[in-house]
This record gives structure tokens, sequence and C-alpha cells, in this order.
């Protein structure tokens, strides 16, 4: 449609001028003593239009003329600007190909292009970012190479790069770079010097994370890690099995690291409520309040969110949480002998529940109770300890009863014979 109106507009404009120069009898007279010369108009219109072409076209050959040193120049820019950025895809190909003295001879090859552009005043747009990253390149193979003095050389002339405001990005991953070779050359405290170098932002990034998470644990900054795992959990940068394991067993460090009553109850309660009701974090943290001395009327205190569910718990779990409650049997109070009791009864074939009815019995000098339930944990018990613990218990309760036969063949039981 468009071609069918521009022939249609070219037509009216022929037409337009064959009617105005058919019917066009003007003359143009030019008066040069003592000659006179006379022109049509049209003929006159014709050479000045003529004119007017060739000296446009005469002006734009000069202008083209006089342009050719500066595009010369640009030329020569183009070309060493695309030797520039090819050297730094060889590089890149090279240090993924494993090629580390040639990723590292490329990109000091980019580096010398870039300069040449700067001293022919030619300097790219991304100059310092194009150095930033070819600086990167350079250290990364040292790295590989193990040449740390070529490495912190680079790095030092990256980050001196990478200053400006344009290159922010490229600087952020330059410490991030940097934190890593840390981390590879086991020096955690300088990685987590680079690391506070970031940005708020750049700082709570999962690779940033990561990092940090792994030097605080080399380090043994169990607080830091623990709440950067935790940050890492919400992020989703693990599963959801590996991210309750890491946080569970950091926490587990942290209590731990508590050598007296008072450090340990500041690590539990450091502890988010979720995290509290680990079973696993329970437990432990009760049998080393146990260890430690601590009150028996606390520990059982954390434990009690277990025991509500220790039909949910596993076999090896319920073992332990067995063990930590046969610490304090001896403070005992009425509501927790209902619970045991309670337990019991609602299954009454759980060796484990048997086992701790049994022991409570005892304290209580309920012998002949305890003397039933003994002898069917005895009987059910699976792990190795509380085994040998219920024929410990049979041969006392023996002994108690007079029955030197039994209490020397649960003895004997007992010594695993």
């Amino acid at each position: 449609m468009r071609a069918a109106l521009w022939l249609l507009a070219l037509f009216g404009v022929a037409v337009a001028i064959a009617l105005f120069a058919g019917n066009n009898q003007g003359t143009v007279t030019l008066f040069w003593p003592p000659h006179r010369l006379d022109l049509s108009l049209n003929l006159v219109l014709l050479l000045l239009f003529a004119a007017f072409v060739f000296l446009h076209a005469a002006l734009g050959a000069l202008a083209a003329l006089f342009d050719l040193p500066r595009q010369a120049l640009r030329w020569r820019s183009q070309q060493k600007e695309r030797a520039m950025h090819g050297a730094m895809l060889d590089a890149l190909s090279h240090l993924l190909a494993g090629r580390f003295i040639r990723a590292r001879k490329s990109a000091e090859t980019a580096l010398g292009q870039e300069k040449s552009l700067a001293t022919g005043g030619q300097q790219p747009a991304n100059a310092a970012q194009v150095r930033t990253l070819a600086h990167l390149l350079a250290a990364e193979s040292a790295q590989a190479l193990q040449d740390r003095t070529g490495r912190e050389e680079h790095l030092k002339q990256a980050l001196e790069q990478a200053s400006s405001r344009e290159a922010q990005e490229t600087h952020e991953g330059a410490l991030m770079r940097a934190a890593l070779w840390s981390l590879d050359d086991r020096e955690p405290e300088t990685a987590m010097a680079w690391l506070k170098g970031l940005p708020q932002g750049a700082a709570r990034r999962t690779i940033a994370l990561r990092m940090k998470l792994k030097a605080a644990r080399l380090t043994r900054h169990t607080a830091e890690a623990l709440e950067t795992a935790r940050l890492l959990s919400k992020h989703r940068a693990f599963s959801a099995g590996a991210a309750e394991s890491i946080v569970r067993g950091l926490a587990i460090d942290l209590l731990n690291d508590a050598h007296d009553v008072a450090q340990l109850q500041r690590a539990w309660n450091a502890l988010e409520p979720d995290e509290r009701l680990m079973p696993e974090l329970a437990i432990h943290a009760a049998q080393r309040l146990t260890t430690l001395g601590g009150d028996a009327h606390l520990a059982r205190d954390w434990l009690l969110p277990v025991w509500e569910r220790q039909s949910e718990l596993g076999e090896n779990l319920k073992v332990k949480l067995v063990r930590a409650l046969e610490a304090g049997l001896d403070s005992f109070d009425g509501a927790w002998l209902a619970r045991i009791e309670t337990a019991q009864k609602g299954d009454p074939r759980e060796a484990t529940l048997q086992y701790l009815a049994g022991m409570a019995c005892m304290k209580r000098q309920l012998w002949g109770k305890a003397q039933q339930l003994m002898g069917q944990a005895a009987m059910g018990l699976k792990d190795a300890t509380l085994h040998r613990n219920a024929w410990r218990a049979l041969a006392q309760l023996a002994e108690e009863r007079g029955d030197q036969e039994s209490a020397a063949q649960a003895w004997k039981r007992a010594a695993g014979e």
C-alpha cells in the first residue's frame, strides 16, 4: 500500500513539472556588456538544480576526505576493542577448560589491549569493569596454579579498578572470590574479613552466606554459624532435611561449648522455639545439664515436650530419652511418675517404657512391681546398655529378697555370659 501511494505521488509530481515546464514561456536574460544572453526559465532552473547537486556532492567528498584520519583511528580502535573482548573470552574459555596458564596469558593480553586503547584516547565505556574482570580471571588462574603472589597482585588491582560506582557489582564479586580463595587456603579469619567488606544486601546473598557459614565453622564461632545456617534455611539454600541436620549439629556444638550451668542455660535460651522442640537437641541439652550438675527439674522441663510425643520417636531416640530421664530418677515428683505410669499402660509392650517404669518403682521400693516390669523389659530391650542395666536391677532385686541363685544368674546375664 505504501509503495502504491509513493508511485501515485511520483506521478503527481511528474505531471505538475510537465504542466509547469510545458506552458512556461518565461526567459532569463543575462547582460554582460556588450553581450546579452537569453535563456529559457526551464533551462535556468535545471542548471541551478544541477549546480546544487554538484556542490552538495563536492562538499560531501571533501568531508569524507578530511574525515579519513578519524575513520582510520576509529577502525583501529574497534579492532583493538574486538581483540580485547576476544582475549577476555579466550581467558574465560581456557579457565573453564582447566588451561590456567593460557587463561592467565589471555587475561593479561586483554589488559594490554585495554591499556593501548586508553593511551590512544579511545577508552571503552566499560573500561573499569573490563579491567576488573581481566584481573579476576588472571587471579583465578594464579590461584589454581598456587601462585599466591600473582593472585594477590591481580586481586589488589582488581579491587582498585572496581572501586568506581559503575563497577560496584564487579567489586562485590571480587570480594567474594577473595573470600573463597581464603577458604581454599584454610584461612577462615581472612575470609571473614573479606566478607565483612560486602554491602549489607550482598552479604545476605546465598553464596556469601554459604562462605560465611563455612568460615564461622572453621573458626569455631558456633553462634555466628548457627545464625548463618538459619538464614540459609530461610533462603531455602538447602533441602529441608539438610537444613535441619545442619542447624541441629550447630546447636549441639553450641550446647557443648557451655562449660557451666549458666552458660548452658544462655545457650538453650538462644535457640529458637522450634529448635528447642527437636528431640535430639532437648535430650542432649538435658544430658549436658545433668553432666554439669544442673537442676534435674529444669532438665525434665526441657524434656517434657519430647516426652509428650515420645510415641513418634525412633528406637534410638527413645533409648536416649530414657537414659536422660533415668539420670534424675531420685528427684522425680508425683506428676512425672504419673506420666511414666500412664505411658507404660498405654503401650504395655514397649520395652523402654517398661524399663523406665521399673526403675522408677525400684527408687520407690516397690519391689514386686519393679520385678515384674524389669523381667519383661530385660526380654525385649535391644540396647546393650539398657539390657545390661535391666539384668543388673533384677540381680539387685533378687538379692533384696534373698534369692541368691536368681541373683547370680542375673549377674551373669548382666555380664554378658
